[in-house]
């Protein structure tokens, strides 16, 4: 399978200065570094973006892809190392350089051929449910789409391009230098016709001759059940078309979750604090619970502690490309009054000195003992 291109792994242009290409690695990096991803694919995207940002960081390594594209990263060219032809010489790579700027036979800039599309984004902001259960959403988005007036060729209906008569139609032009080791030709882009081949002389009103108009589409999104804030839901071909009858690229959507007044997401379980009062976690309960389908019944056993956790078997979040689900887990947080009415104070007084000591456990019982002792000496 072939490589695809550094840049549009990272999603940058190819003009991108080293702080944007820099930027965009560490989001990605953090999206499909293999001990948060989530996705089958998340290891082999992470290798990916990094083999790419080493190449696009390094300003020397960055020139040469620009010029020889992967073959460059591949041995073939480059630096004074063992895969250079040029390696050990004397810095016959500088040479050829400067006597017709590129290797024999290697064509820059020449006649070029079909481009894919450049993919889009779009950001998406979902409810807490909708992450969770999945949705279908409808969006508009704004992109450049091939001009059904001229079909793409840029000449106004009833015309056509013509050939170029710079470079007769092969978009190209070679130029022959006599240097002293020998004749050699550089082929590089026409520059009237840019390598296209073809020049328009009536441009198209419609687009004028840019061969493209700006559209605003609607789409629909099927968000499918379990997603997480920052995941990206790709809609292959729906980017911007393609150079020269080349595919078009890729909508990303990008997904930004709302945070829910009641829950909190840790990985496929749903986590929910439940205040209880010191009755009910001393003699025991049964509550109403939220989730996220509605309520259910909790039993809080007798003596519960704060802190204390339960689990809901399958009230979590549903994983991704299986039909498990996560749990739920439920954290006790026991509240003490902080307003008391006369008779509620006497009987939880009255509570306390028939409890003592022996209610706190003896670990605690014991600790309490160490601590009355401390304070006695410091007083004695």
């Amino acid at each position: 399978m072939s490589k695809r291109d550094y840049y549009e792994v990272l999603g940058v242009p190819r003009d991108a200065p080293e702080n944007t290409i820099k930027s965009a690695y560490r989001k990605l990096a953090r999206q499909y570094h293999p001990d948060v991803s989530t996705a089958d694919d998340g290891e082999e995207r992470f290798k990916e973006v990094t083999e790419a940002y080493e190449v696009l960081s390094d300003g020397e390594k960055r020139q040469m892809y620009d010029r020889f594209g992967h073959a460059a990263t591949q041995g073939g060219f480059g630096g004074a190392g063992a895969g250079s032809p040029f390696g050990g010489f004397g810095g016959f790579g500088d040479i050829f350089e400067e006597f017709f700027g590129g290797f024999t036979g290697q064509q820059r800039g020449a006649a070029r051929g079909p481009a894919r599309g450049v993919d889009l984004r779009y950001d998406m902001e979902i409810t807490f449910q909708e992450a969770v259960f999945g949705a279908e959403k409808e969006i508009e988005v704004p992109r450049d789409e091939t001009c059904t007036a001229c079909n793409g060729s840029g000449a106004e209906p009833g015309t056509k391009p013509i050939r170029c008569p710079q470079c007769n139609g092969t978009g190209e032009v070679r130029r022959a230098q006599q240097t002293i080791l020998g004749q050699f030709v550089s082929v590089t882009a026409c520059p009237r016709c840019n390598g296209e081949r073809e020049i328009v002389t009536t441009p198209c009103t419609t687009c004028r001759g840019q061969k493209r108009v700006r559209i605003t589409r609607k789409l629909s999104v099927s968000i499918p059940a379990g997603v997480d804030d920052g995941m990206r839901i790709r809609l292959t071909g729906e980017g911007e078309p393609g150079d020269r009858g080349g595919p078009p690229g890729s909508l990303y959507v990008v997904l930004a979750v709302k945070p829910h007044p009641l829950f909190q997401r840790q990985e496929n379980d749903i986590l929910l604090e439940l205040p209880v009062n010191i009755v009910q976690a001393a003699v025991g309960a049964e509550v109403e619970v939220p989730t996220l389908e509605g309520k259910t019944r909790l039993t809080i056993p007798a003596g519960t502690q704060h802190g204390a956790t339960f689990r809901l078997r399958g009230k979590g979040v549903p994983v991704l490309r299986s039909n498990r689900r996560g749990d739920q887990l439920v954290t006790v947080r026991v509240v003490v009054p902080d307003k008391l009415n006369e008779k509620q104070r006497k009987l939880l007084k009255d509570l306390g000195e028939t409890l003592g000591l022996e209610s706190l456990g003896k670990d605690n019982r014991g600790l309490f003992e160490k601590l009355l002792d401390a304070v006695g000496d410091a007083f004695s």
